[in-house]
C-alpha cells in the first residue's frame, strides 16, 4: 500500500489567496495584494493625478464641514479610525474637536505598525492634548471591542474603501462595526458617488500611466513573495465602468498566450491571450444606497456632507 503524498504547506500568508486566486475559472487576486511598499507609494502618487478626484473632494468636504461632523457626533468624543493610515486627512478633524474640548483620546487601527509610528510621531508634534493609543489589527477580519474604549466614540472609515468590499461583504462589515460599539456612538463613513462615466474613466486611467503601474504591481509583489516570474510587459491595465453593477472593475489583460511559474507555490498557470485578472471593484453608490445599506447595518443615518458638485459624500449614522 502506498503511502499518501502530505499536502503541501503554504508558509507565506499570501501563498493560499494567490494559489485560490489564479486555480479559480475566472482568475483573480485579492486588492489588499497591492499593497506593499512600492504598491503604497504608487497609490500615493495616484492621489496627486489631475484626474484622480476622490481623495482631494473628500479632503475639501473635512476642511468646510470638519467642525459640523464633531459638533454633531456628540460632546467628550474620543476618536476612532479604521484604516488610520498616516492619518493624515484625520487632523482637520482632529483640530476640530480640540476645539471643542480640552483633551482628546484618538486610537488608529491599521493592519501596519510602520504605518501607525509615523502617525504617532506626526500627531504627538502637532497635538499635544491629544492622547494617540495605536491598534495595530486587521479590522477587515476582526474589530476590536470599540465599546471597552472610554467615552463616545466616533469611528471613521474615511476614504472610499466602503466601495472595494462586495455588496454582502460590505454589509457584514458595517454589522461588526455597529456590534463593536455602544448606544449613541456614532460612525463617520465616506462613499465615492455615482457620476459621469468620463470622470470615472479618467480616474482610473490616468494619463501618466500610475494607475497602471499600481495595478500591475500587484503582480511584481508576486514575484518578490513566492518567487514567481510575471513579466509585466506582458499585461496590460484594463479599467472601465460598468453601469449595470455601479462599479469600477479592474483587471490585467495577457497580452500573450503564456506561462507563469510561481517558485513557492510549485505550479505554473496558464493565461491565454486576451485572459484577464479581476483585481479590484470599486463601487460607487448614490443617496439611496448609502442609507439602505447604513439601515441594514444596524445604523441610523442622521446627515451627509457632499461638495458642490456632488461627487463625494461623508455620511454620519448613530449605533
Amino acid at each position: 500500500m502506498m503511502a499518501s503524498k502530505a499536502p503541501a504547506v503554504l508558509i507565506n500568508p499570501i501563498a493560499e489567496e494567490v494559489l485560490n486566486g489564479l486555480s479559480a475559472h475566472s482568475k483573480s487576486l485579492p486588492p489588499k495584494l497591492f499593497y506593499d511598499a512600492a504598491g503604497s507609494d504608487l497609490f500615493d502618487q495616484i492621489t496627486e493625478t489631475p484626474e484622480y478626484y476622490p481623495t482631494r473632494t473628500e479632503r475639501s468636504i473635512l476642511s468646510d464641514y470638519a467642525a459640523e461632523m464633531i459638533s454633531q457626533a456628540g460632546a467628550n468624543i474620543t476618536l476612532v479610525e479604521l484604516g488610520a493610515g498616516s492619518a493624515s486627512k484625520t487632523q482637520v478633524l482632529i483640530k476640530a474637536l480640540l476645539r471643542r474640548q480640552l483633551r482628546a483620546d484618538f486610537y488608529p487601527v491599521d493592519v501596519s505598525s510602520s504605518a501607525l509610528q509615523g502617525a504617532l510621531t506626526t500627531l504627538n508634534g502637532h497635538f499635544p492634548r491629544l492622547r494617540v493609543s495605536p491598534i495595530v489589527a486587521d479590522y477587515t477580519h476582526r474589530i476590536p471591542d470599540l465599546s471597552a474604549l472610554p467615552g463616545r466614540k466616533l469611528v471613521l472609515f474615511i476614504g472610499s474603501s466602503i466601495g472595494n468590499f462586495e455588496p454582502d461583504e460590505a454589509m457584514a462589515f458595517l454589522q461588526s462595526v455597529h456590534e463593536s460599539l455602544a448606544h449613541g456612538d456614532a460612525l463617520l463613513i465616506g462613499f465615492d458617488l455615482i457620476k459621469d462615466a468620463d470622470v470615472l474613466h479618467a480616474a482610473y486611467n490616468d494619463a501618466q500611466g500610475v494607475t497602471a503601474a499600481f495595478n500591475k504591481n500587484i503582480l511584481a509583489h508576486i514575484n518578490r513573495e513566492l518567487g514567481a516570474n510575471f513579466d509585466l510587459n506582458f499585461f496590460e491595465h484594463v479599467a472601465f465602468w460598468s453601469k449595470r453593477k455601479s462599479r469600477i472593475e479592474m483587471h490585467l489583460k495577457s497580452t500573450r498566450s503564456q506561462e507563469v511559474r510561481i517558485k513557492d507555490l510549485n505550479r505554473s498557470f496558464h493565461f491565454a491571450n486576451g485572459e484577464r485578472i479581476h483585481t479590484e471593484n470599486s463601487y460607487k453608490f448614490n443617496a439611496n444606497s448609502i442609507a439602505r445599506l447604513l439601515r441594514r447595518s444596524g445604523f441610523k443615518l442622521e446627515m451627509t456632507w457632499t461638495d458642490t458638485q456632488g461627487w463625494f459624500c461623508e455620511a454620519l449614522a448613530r449605533a
